[in-house]
C-alpha cells in the first residue's frame, strides 16, 4: 500500500510542477498557485509516507 501512496505523491508533485510551468507560460497566476498547492500536497504526502516507513524499521 505504501508504494502506491508514494507513487501518488510523486504524480501529484509532477502535476503541480506542470501546472506551474503552464501558468508561468501564459501568465495565469491562479494556475501557478494551484500548481504550488498540488506540489505541496504531494510533498506532504511523500513526507507522511517516509515517516511511516521510518516507524516500521
Amino acid at each position: 500500500m505504501a508504494a502506491s501512496e508514494k507513487a501518488r505523491a510523486k504524480a501529484e508533485q509532477a502535476v503541480g510542477k506542470a501546472a506551474q510551468a503552464a501558468g508561468h507560460a501564459v501568465g495565469n497566476h491562479k494556475l501557478v498557485a494551484k500548481g504550488h498547492a498540488a506540489e505541496a500536497a504531494g510533498a506532504a504526502r511523500e513526507a507522511k509516507e517516509s515517516l511511516k516507513d521510518t516507524g516500521r524499521h
